[in-house]
């Protein structure tokens, strides 16, 4: 599901000129070492889960970042320690911020702590 916001939040960019590139990680463990490579040089990374952001992808990702040395700017977007209630996939991404656009904030926001 945060794949396809993603790619919706890349066009998003896109259309204001910023070039983005959408990986998916379809596993946490082992995390593929090949993400902090791919980061390298890269203005932001902003990583995206559908769940808690405690203890998930963001926290694996930005683990390994800091490990290799990686320098970026970074965002996570996933639910933050709140309780949660029930609804559409669509009310609960808006009402989370789970969707193309708060992803595409994030990135714009994770870009300018960059250091690159």
């Amino acid at each position: 599901m945060m794949v396809e916001q993603a790619l919706r939040a890349a066009d998003l960019l896109a259309a204001e000129g910023i070039a983005v590139g959408v990986v998916d990680v379809p596993t946490l463990k082992p995390l593929d070492p090949r993400i902090a490579t791919m980061a390298q040089g890269m203005r932001a990374v902003v990583t995206c889960e559908n769940h808690s952001i405690i203890g998930g992808l963001g926290s694996a990702v930005a683990e390994q970042l800091m490990e290799a040395g990686v320098r970026t700017g970074f965002g996570r977007i996933g639910v933050r320690d709140v309780f949660a209630e029930g609804g559409t996939t669509p009310y609960l991404f808006a009402r989370y911020g789970l969707d193309a656009e708060a992803i595409a904030q994030a990135y714009r926001e994770a870009r300018g702590r960059g250091s690159v």
